[in-house]
């Protein structure tokens, strides 16, 4: 293991220049590329304006997603977080509820619930995915649930549980058959958060695909990027045409009359944004065959530095969208975030774990054990496609 102040971490930031053939200047922790169609798509966008929210590149965009990850339909959004926003209130999540997910999550997650007006509760991840771990579901659901009238209730706060939104962290899938069929047991509605994990596969299917509804985003610093949008995944197509409904603030459809029938949001990608994406759909596959040569290098080079390297859980393809390593401790993972931030080259913590921010701290939680030890020492690493 390499130890702050002994010069291995000064080797390790010179390897990551070495991998991205930087041997100087800012190398960032992942940046967009555009190598394809996009200013042509975003000319043709442009000449036709329509760059909100009609236009044929939002329908190309959801086709392209809907075809790509199994989906039988796909609803383009603003933003993931707008995306999670409907997804709970298309699954039933109403003021009061209780939603479970993982601390160790980005904020988007608790976010969304909060929107609903529901209380989160935070559970522990598992080691191998760094996701909800399945274990920590089913103990604490023993604990503290009971079925009533073919719902789920907390015996101790008396609330509803209707949701379980697991997340797939740095795009490695969870373990979506266990989590799924202690959900099923328990009559709580699953919703995957597959924000990271565009292009990742949980034995042999595409992740956003198992639950009630899966989340994509694609944000600037995403596999693809849109600049900003999210993507809603859906098994149901009629729940999807609800979505579409909602998204462009429930109106009804008419030449030229305004007419809304239930409150909606104004949550549709933009074409100009969804144009974007389409170009970015096409270069893909090979953004992904470049990221998981890039993983494959490092996993090779921080074995042979004593350095556990994250890799994608059995029974899975990750798209390996951030690279992370596990160092010893808090004081070894914040000596390297310091040496290298000031070598110029970006890493990063993994996110504070939500229920110790100020406004998550009287939520419901496990003892959260794996939770506190990942956020001790992951280091994310430079991880954009380099060609």
């Amino acid at each position: 293991m390499c130890k702050a102040g002994d010069g291995s971490f000064k080797d390790i930031t010179d390897y990551i220049r070495k991998a991205f053939h930087q041997p100087e200047g800012f190398v960032a922790l992942h940046e967009p590329r555009f190598t394809g169609n996009e200013k042509t798509y975003l000319h043709e966008c442009i000449e036709t304006t329509f760059v909100s929210s009609v236009g044929k590149f939002v329908d190309r965009f959801e086709e392209v997603m809907s075809d790509y990850t199994g989906a039988d339909s796909a609803v383009a959004c603003v933003n993931g977080t707008s995306a999670l926003h409907l997804a709970l209130l298309l699954s039933g999540v109403e003021a009061g509820d209780e939603v479970i997910t993982q601390s160790l999550t980005f904020i988007a997650t608790a976010n969304a619930i909060s929107y609903c007006n529901a209380h989160p509760v935070f559970l522990d991840v598992d080691l191998e995915t760094l996701g909800l771990s399945p274990t920590a579901l089913e103990e604490w659901l023993q604990e503290h649930a009971e079925i009533r009238e073919g719902k789920c209730f907390n015996i101790k706060t008396g609330r509803r549980i209707q949701a379980c939104v697991p997340m797939h962290t740095f795009g490695h899938p969870v373990k979506m058959d266990e989590l799924m069929a202690v959900c099923s047991a328990n009559h709580i509605v699953l919703i995957e958060d597959a924000a990271e994990s565009l292009g990742s596969f949980y034995k042999g299917r595409h992740t956003g695909t198992f639950g009630n509804i899966g989340v994509l985003s694609f944000n600037g610093n995403k596999t693809i990027t849109t600049g900003g949008g999210g993507m809603l995944l859906f098994n149901d197509s009629q729940l999807a045409a609800k979505a579409k409904h909602l998204s462009t603030q429930a109106k009804l459809p008419h030449p030229w009359e305004f007419a809304h029938d239930q409150i909606g949001f104004n949550y549709r990608m933009p074409n100009i944004n969804a144009a974007l994406g389409c170009a970015q759909m096409e270069n893909l596959d090979a953004f992904l065959a470049d990221k998981r040569e890039l993983a494959h290098t490092y996993a090779e080079y921080f074995s042979s530095v004593g350095i556990s390297f994250v890799t994608e859980p059995s029974d899975c393809r990750s798209n390996y969208w951030l690279n992370a390593i596990v160092l010893e401790n808090k004081s070894e993972r914040d000596a390297f975030l310091k040496l290298s931030n000031k070598e110029q080259v970006m890493t990063r913590p993994v996110w504070r774990p939500m229920h110790t921010l100020p406004m998550f701290s009287t939520c419901q939680t496990d003892a959260l054990d794996t939770t506190q030890w990942l956020e001790d020492r992951i280091v994310n690493i430079p991880s954009s496609v380099r060609k």
